[in-house]
């Protein structure tokens, strides 16, 4: 077992991509009902192949930035098995000098999912939890989540959501039965106010409810926006001004890798109207703080 100790060093990276999927394990087989949701993601997001986690650290050290990566653990609600978070933790333990490893807890688990959280930071040194309301099946204010929260938020680690559409099952019949309406962002809003020293990240622009989303970063302090899973090209303009002013400290980087890759969402982010001294804010600096690396 290897603990996993950050060696980024933030001077040598010019980016933290806060947002990256372990999808291939090089230490189990693929799971063959995962299959028809593989071949349905391609095809909605034009993706190229699915890396191990080694192969995605070299690809991230060969562009002298960092990642957050982590599994999604969505076996009671999808029936489709995660990539062991084990596997997810010594790895980047392996490649600590680029990978950060959130480890992806569904709350169905109960108390043997609190047990393994305390595990997994204690003993493998995860630093945060990456949860997925529309594949695991629940709303982040349903109490059942709690038990989790305040494992993590008492290790003073973030707690990232995805919020808003999700490319997973889309264009599938019945939507590869996932269903939108626990990732309305406002659900974070129970959650800030119940664990308010525990950071929260709502990943991606949360289309339909950007404003939701807005509404809730801005009320709570503890509350970032990572703005992965769309090219920036896509922005709102009402994100793009939030960015901007009153939420520049609270906005990441984040690419949705390997369905969005970060090349591509670099050269788009440069083409828009994001303020010279805001882009190292989003692109690197947010995160350092907000992970402790900086």
């Amino acid at each position: 077992m290897s603990k996993y100790i950050p060696r980024i060093d933030p001077a040598q990276v010019v980016a933290i991509d806060v947002h990256t999927h372990a999808e291939t394990s090089a230490r189990a087989p693929r799971d063959p009902c995962s299959l028809i949701y593989d071949e349905a993601m391609a095809k909605y997001f034009k993706e190229a192949g699915r890396p191990t986690i080694p192969q995605v650290a070299q690809y991230y050290r060969e562009r002298k930035m960092a990642a957050v990566i982590f599994t999604v653990d969505s076996e009671a609600e999808i029936g489709v098995w995660r990539i062991a978070n084990e596997e997810v933790a010594e790895l980047a333990a392996e490649h600590a000098d680029v990978l950060i490893p959130f480890a992806s807890i569904d709350p169905a688990r109960g108390k043997m999912g609190v047990r393994e959280a305390r595990r997994l930071i204690e003993d493998y040194g995860v630093r945060g939890f990456k949860f997925h309301p529309s594949t695991q099946g629940f709303y982040p204010n349903d109490r059942k989540a709690y038990g989790l929260y305040e494992v993590i938020a008492g290790h003073k680690l973030p707690a990232l959501f995805h919020t808003g559409q999700t490319g997973f099952g889309a264009q599938m019949k019945g939507g590869g039965g996932v269903r939108l309406k626990y990732s309305n962002p406002m659900h974070l809003d129970d959650v800030a106010v119940d664990f308010p020293d525990m950071p929260i990240i709502a990943a991606h622009p949360s289309f339909p409810w950007q404003d939701e989303a807005l509404s809730v970063a801005t009320h709570k302090p503890n509350v970032y926006i990572d703005l992965s899973g769309w090219s920036p090209k896509y922005f709102p303009a009402n994100l793009i001004q939030y960015a901007n002013s009153i939420l520049r400290n609270r906005m990441l980087f984040g690419s949705d890798f390997p369905v969005l890759t970060p090349d591509r969402w670099i050269a788009d982010f440069e083409k828009i109207a994001i303020k010279p001294e805001v882009r190292p804010l989003i692109m690197k600096d947010n995160a350092l703080k907000l992970l402790g690396l900086g």
